[in-house]
């Protein structure tokens, strides 16, 4: 199909082509353009479904329309969710996502931000790598629209939205006290990243307020292990600890680890050991039994973060910087 340019619309509407450009690009007003003729290049600009080439447009306006998404990895199912609810936020007022995936790799992280700076783009929504912060730093010296979702930096005076992992872990931990369990393991990761500590230390504190903490029963993996590693690892942690009777597992990608750890294991669910896992996934509603999770509240942190976003697009000078945490849901299946 051939593509439609203003030329098509200025012959067809029997009008000068820079009479098209002044009218599609809001000026026909301004530039004592009729309204009769206004409407006239308009329904013909719709009757043609002329779309405006986003090049051109940013060379003259100096606006892309469009907004950096930096995530951890888009493979994850949390972090593919959330993408897809940001995007379709976005395009609600006209906007496009460039998205992209670090890997946890703080390098790797400031390359794409770099990149994304020579695209113009007119906002970043981050989940900042454990390095990120100076770099961050630098796109706030530039004045440049800047949220953060999922994890933050303490020290930083920066809008993020997440969700209230410390209060997520506590609850969930609490549960898990509250059906008789006493014997209750964390398996975490080394990331160090603050939502990944709240989420530790929520489960402490519940055990602790109980008397029944238990240092020898959290597990920390090395974020870039791989999924064989991770299991392996998981198997032997529990045969080292057999008469762990319950686990909350910091992300569903070790919770998968788990599932599978168990399976080698023959260990019956949740007979043998009670399981909830942060971040719902597909398969946990699959697999049998089902496994109990705390959900992460995915729809209200995409539209928070494209609201704060868009304050700070709108007026850089006058918004003011929000630290917003959601409530998880603990979704109990039967798995507990």
């Amino acid at each position: 199909m051939k593509k439609i340019t203003i030329r098509d619309i200025a012959k067809q509407a029997e009008v000068s082509i820079s009479t098209v450009s002044f009218v599609i690009n809001g000026k026909g007003e301004k530039m004592a353009i009729s309204p009769t003729v206004i409407k006239k290049v308009q329904d013909v600009a719709q009757k043609l479904q002329y779309k405006p080439s986003m090049i051109a447009s940013s060379l003259r306006t100096g606006k892309t329309r469009s907004i950096g998404l930096i995530v951890e990895d888009i493979s994850n199912q949390f972090f593919a969710d959330l993408a897809r609810v940001i995007e379709d936020e976005a395009k609600n007022i006209d906007y496009r996502v460039f998205y992209c995936s670090t890997g946890d790799d703080n390098n790797r992280s400031e390359e794409l931000v770099q990149s994304l700076l020579q695209a113009n783009v007119e906002g970043f929504i981050i989940t900042p790598t454990r390095n990120l912060e100076k770099t961050i730093g630098q796109l706030l010296k530039l004045q440049k629209p800047v949220v953060l979702i999922d994890r933050y930096f303490a020290n930083q005076k920066v809008s993020h939205v997440l969700m209230d992992n410390y209060e997520a872990s506590y609850s969930a931990t609490k549960f898990l006290i509250g059906k008789g369990k006493k014997n209750i393991a964390v398996v975490n990761n080394e990331s160090g990243m603050i939502q990944m500590k709240l989420r530790e230390k929520g489960y402490v504190e519940a055990l602790k307020e109980e008397g029944i903490y238990n240092e020898k029963y959290t597990l920390h993996l090395d974020y870039h292990s791989n999924e064989q590693s991770r299991i392996e690892a998981i198997v032997n942690f529990f045969k080292k600890n057999k008469e762990i009777d319950a686990v909350l597992f910091s992300a569903n990608y070790l919770g998968l680890a788990g599932l599978q750890a168990f399976r080698i294991l023959k260990c019956k669910i949740p007979e043998d050991v009670s399981v909830i896992s942060f971040d719902d996934h597909d398969s946990f509603k699959l697999h049998t039994p089902t496994i109990s999770v705390i959900a992460q509240p995915i729809e209200e942190i995409a539209v928070k973060s494209i609201q704060l976003l868009m304050s700070q697009m709108t007026s850089l000078e006058d918004f003011k910087i929000e630290k917003v945490l959601k409530k998880g849901t603990l979704i109990i299946r039967e798995s507990v």
